[in-house]
């Protein structure tokens, strides 16, 4: 599960998010454009799902496709 982050400022007026730890310290502080990036170039575990799914239908239809061509190629 993704660790709950706290909003926060900078004194220069940053949005930052602010990550605690079950005491309730500070854990990470990092700045909110870093933070969304990162969020972005992950995927989640649906995401990846989904993708890989798609991937296997293609490479079952290619493989036996292939295998169709070779046993064409060997009635000849």
């Amino acid at each position: 599960m993704p660790t709950k982050r706290t909003v926060m400022r900078s004194s220069k007026g940053k949005k930052l998010y602010a990550v605690r730890d079950a005491k309730g310290r500070f854990k990470d502080i990092q700045s909110y454009k870093k933070s969304h990036a990162m969020d972005i170039k992950r995927k989640s575990k649906a995401e990846l799902a989904k993708a890989k799914a798609k991937v296997k239908p293609k490479v079952k239809a290619k493989a036996k496709a292939k295998t169709l061509k070779t046993k064409k190629a060997k009635k000849k």
